[in-house]
């Protein structure tokens, strides 16, 4: 049976630069080119060349892909002709294969935005795709607002495709501007569209996710029989964002109907890679992975009821969808107070710890981890220190170091300038499991309203600053995230801190705190992340 080739259309660097608190500079966009020209799309768009200098700049760089870069731009202004537009110049000067222009397809946003006519939209529409076409360009149209512009006039909605059609383009994008429409509406609107002689084969589908169906709505477009699929990267995109290409790659190269009926750019192989470049993407933006992530997420293959993972021990096929192998992914049996004896021992087996069932050793370690989760301590989301606590009980970590002592000061004042500083010093001294004691010390000095530096900082530059033998095994540790739960009220309030912590290989961890003392509750976090290192490093 001969596949259908169902082509993928990357917009993370144009549209997903829209999301609020997202501003990629040249170099970062020149990294997720190559990410996704490696996973193989068929078209990446890199931007609105004279929109800004970082889009300008990148077209500049001219990265060599195999996936057609695509300048983005919108259809010549009234009044002056598609050659003498500097819009449309400056998209054309980017020299990319493809072009992509958006247009108004609503009667509404023509009259009311544009303040024109409906003829003169549609030969706007008209003469800039024939000029880009001109040129030797792959002209697309993006029909701006189509979906609520089809259900107030279909007949002038899909004129405006018409006109891109009839003057070269090679795709025409039916736009879900307001990302309101509900996946049946799409499917829909879609097959009237191709009835009313629109090829399937010319026919995309750009959704946004204000109603969390932008997934759902692609599919139900492809079902219908568009045949490009627009998106982005872990879904970015303005307000709620785009479709997820992260969720829909997947969907397309594993679920039926989708598998046996299309082909894409994606091969098999390159698929273990879809996890690492997620979290990359979010490594550039610098914010904390979505843990429910479809496939991607670290909680995505997570099994926590005792049930569960009983069955998965025997067949993982009983909880799991797919095998999270195939995107790069891998299983995680989280521990908490919900936890029985399977999930124990598939954890401590992923931890290189094999205990036999029905050791007493199991008991001892679940019941301890429901001891200190009553106290406040959490281990569903830090697995590195249900790992050590689960060594401890069995007597299989080593002592690597003891920490003597810590202290740690923080200091707001005004400087000799009257400037407003927070200066924070810490000092911590260890002993060594040969009796050598090391000190480290801290100090640092920042405006007040910089937050990059404080008492916690403080305390883990003090920490890592000397640990003798095991300094080469610390030195990449980086923290990624820090997150603070007060666990009971009032003045007596006990502080959880979950840090989750990365080392130059990319290997990712979490350790958890508790203390009434919020510092106190950091330190300890801090200090298993350490212990859980050296004895990783150690195995």
């Amino acid at each position: 049976m001969t596949k259908d080739r169902l082509y993928l259309y990357d917009t993370t660097l144009r549209d997903g630069q829209q999301t609020q608190g997202v501003q990629f500079s040249t170099s970062e966009k020149l990294e997720i080119t190559e990410m996704l020209d490696h996973l193989g799309v068929d078209y990446i768009e890199g931007g609105w060349p004279g929109a800004n200098p970082t889009d300008s700049a990148f077209f500049e760089a001219a990265p060599k892909t195999a996936a057609k870069m695509t300048a983005f731009g919108m259809t010549k202004r009234s009044g002056r002709s598609a050659e003498n537009d500097d819009v449309l110049a400056n998209v054309l000067n980017a020299g990319t294969a493809a072009v992509c222009l958006v247009g108004k397809s609503h009667v509404f946003h023509v009259e009311t935005a544009l303040g024109i006519s409906l003829e003169e939209n549609l030969e706007n529409i008209g003469k800039s795709i024939g000029h880009i076409v001109a040129q030797g360009r792959e002209a697309l149209f993006d029909a701006e607002h189509f979906f609520d512009g089809f259900a107030a006039n279909p007949d002038y909605a899909v004129s405006c495709l018409r006109a891109a059609l009839d003057n070269g383009a090679t795709w025409v994008v039916l736009c879900d501007t307001n990302g309101g429409t509900l996946p049946s509406e799409v499917g829909r609107i879609t097959r009237a569209v191709i009835d009313a002689g629109v090829p399937g084969e010319k026919l995309g589908i750009h959704t946004h996710n204000d109603t969390e169906t932008a997934v759902a709505g692609s599919l139900a477009a492809v079902e219908a029989g568009a045949r490009q699929v627009q998106g982005t990267l872990n879904g970015l995109g303005e307000r709620c964002g785009n479709a997820n290409l992260t969720t829909l790659i997947p969907t397309l190269l594993l679920k039926e109907p989708y598998a046996s009926q299309f082909e894409t750019g994606i091969s098999p192989e390159v698929l273990p890679d879809l996890t690492r470049a997620s979290r990359m993407l979010d490594d550039i933006l610098n914010r904390v992975p979505l843990r429910q992530a479809a496939y991607v997420g670290s909680s995505a293959f997570a099994h926590k009821a005792g049930l569960h993972a009983s069955a998965i021990l025997k067949n993982p096929t009983t909880y799991e969808h797919i095998d999270p192998e195939i995107v790069g992914n891998e299983r995680i049996i989280p521990m908490s107070n919900q936890a029985g004896q399977s999930n124990l021992r598939k954890r401590l087996s992923d931890a290189g710890l094999s205990v036999e069932k029905g050791d007493p050793a199991l008991g001892r370690i679940l019941d301890l981890i429901k001891e200190k989760e009553s106290l406040g301590y959490s281990y569903d989301s830090a697995q590195a220190s249900f790992e050590l606590l689960a060594r401890r009980e069995l007597g299989q970590l080593p002592n690597f170091f003891d920490v003597e002592r810590y202290r740690v000061i923080s200091e707001r004042r005004r400087n000799a300038k009257g400037q407003v500083v927070v200066e924070s010093e810490a000092l911590v001294t260890v002993q060594l499991s040969d009796g050598k004691k090391l000190t480290g010390f801290f100090k640092n000095e920042h405006a007040a309203d910089m937050h990059d530096d404080g008492p916690v900082n403080a305390l883990w530059q003090a920490l890592c600053s000397d640990l003798g033998p095991y300094q080469s095994s610390i030195d990449e540790i980086g923290l990624v995230d820090f997150k603070v739960r007060i666990t009971n009220g009032g003045t007596e309030a006990v502080t959880r801190v979950i840090i989750d912590f990365q080392d130059g290989a990319g290997q990712r961890w979490s350790t958890v705190g508790v203390s009434p003392n919020i510092v106190d509750a950091s330190f300890e976090a801090l200090h298993e992340a350490i212990l859980w290192k050296l004895q990783r490093d150690r195995s």
